[in-house]
């Protein structure tokens, strides 16, 4: 493995910016809990690391190749961004058209709604193709072609993996403690639907990309 810094630089870069990933994370923990949030990032790390184990052993070269596999993918998970989107957006407008206090009892529902926090943080990941693209693309850049690549590319994968879950406990921890501010029904219906439309306009956008 070579520039050890620039990649670890990279890393911190690309994780910071927003994302489908970030998105998910913020909706959870907002209308569900903290637990909802790193329920949700222990999902998204989980796509990650079938994502490292892929490029690792050429599954992703596959998809990359394959305009039906990527193509296939990439709908779905473009659907499934969209779908959780207009969830989002169709939830924040029934909450909103009840009364104050079912509007409160509503919320306190969402405490159970952790049980697909794991599972929407995942398929999100795992479904987008891009992030196959981006292993493959990106690690190279890192490694020295002339001798083996294999553990360096797993150790990038676990390396980036781990990077993106201490961000993202971090950004639901901050999340969590100014919750206050957060929650206030203004706030919050301003958030969630800015949340809302990003997913969904990062499933249209995932439905635009093409496959080079």
């Amino acid at each position: 493995m070579v520039n050890v810094s620039v990649f670890l630089l990279m890393c911190v870069l690309l994780i910071i910016l927003p994302g489908p990933d970030t998105a998910i994370a913020t909706k959870n923990t907002l209308t569900v809990s903290k637990k909802g949030g790193i329920q949700t990032i222990l999902g998204s790390c989980c796509g990650l690391l079938i994502h490292t184990f892929a490029a690792v052993i050429g599954l992703s070269a596959i998809i990359v190749k394959s305009a039906y596999v990527f193509a296939v993918l990439k709908y779905v998970g473009a659907v499934y961004l969209c779908y959780l989107g207009v969830k989002t957006l169709w939830t924040l407008k029934t909450i909103r058209s009840l009364p104050p206090v079912l509007q409160d009892e509503t919320q306190v529902d969402h405490k159970y709604a952790h049980q697909s926090c794991f599972k929407q943080g995942f398929l999100t990941n795992i479904m987008n193709p891009k992030v196959a693209v981006f292993f493959l693309t990106f690690l190279p850049q890192f490694v020295d072609v002339s001798s083996a690549t294999f553990v360096p590319f797993l150790f990038m994968g676990l390396i980036y993996t781990a990077i993106t879950a201490l961000w993202f406990v971090f950004y639901v921890y901050l999340l969590d403690r100014i919750s206050a501010f957060m929650k206030k029904p203004t706030t919050k219906t301003v958030i969630e639907g800015l949340t809302g439309t990003i997913l969904i306009g990062f499933g249209i956008k995932l439905a635009l990309e093409k496959a080079h």
